[in-house]
């Protein structure tokens, strides 16, 4: 009689545990960077109006708003509370630390769970109730422990802006006589998701640090 084979042999279990290491070896990391990039999309879905906010408010006013003192600038944590520092609104083009009903918005931007801390700095010129550039910085959390969770990332219209909290912005740095504002992003990681998220939304996301 013909003998049946009723399991598989060792070789072909072998065979099977193999294909799927590989398989996994290629997949898992492939998922991990997907659930990164979407998570970097949420924080370009959170800024976007902000700039947005800002560009239009650089077109009609010739500036971006200003905070108090340019040594004491706009810091929205994730609560969206206001730091110490904060007054009453003052509306549109004058001096004053309520940037965000200023430009538009209602109170302080809703920053989602991959947002920290957002800091808004400017370079107030004179008497001028409006400044020649602008530079956000955001706290990321929440993204990729160990090189992403913790980082720095600046957007600002000013090209090579550095990477700190609060940015810095020289005297000398302007975006004026611009008909539109491009925004270019700076970064703290070296995280290659990170560098590359960025780069493909056009801009140069360099990894450096403070």
């Amino acid at each position: 009689m013909k003998r049946i084979q009723k399991g598989f042999t060792l070789i072909e279990l072998m065979i099977v545990v193999a294909i799927i290491g590989i398989l996994a070896a290629v997949a898992i990391p492939a998922y991990q960077d997907y659930i990164v990039k979407s998570k970097l999309s949420r924080v370009m879905t959170t800024m976007d109006p902000i700039k947005t906010a800002l560009a239009i408010y650089y077109q009609e006013y010739g500036g971006f708003p200003i905070t108090g003192a340019a040594t004491n600038p706009m810091t929205a944590l994730l609560s969206g509370a206001p730091d110490s520092t904060q007054a009453t609104p003052p509306g549109p083009n004058v001096p004053g630390t309520d940037v965000w009903t200023s430009i538009g918005l209602t109170n302080y931007p809703v920053l989602g769970n991959e947002i920290q801390k957002l800091t808004y700095v400017v370079n107030p010129q004179g008497t001028s109730t409006t400044a020649a550039a602008v530079a956000i910085t955001i706290t990321l959390t929440k993204i990729k422990a160990g090189t992403i969770d913790g980082k720095l990332l600046t957007i600002s219209p000013v090209a090579n802006i550095a990477v700190a909290d609060p940015p810095a912005l020289a005297a000398t740095d302007s975006v004026a006589g611009a008909t539109s504002t491009r925004w270019g992003y700076a970064c703290q990681s070296t995280e290659l998701v990170l560098l590359k998220f960025f780069n493909n939304a056009g801009a140069m996301c360099t990894g450096v640090t403070p």
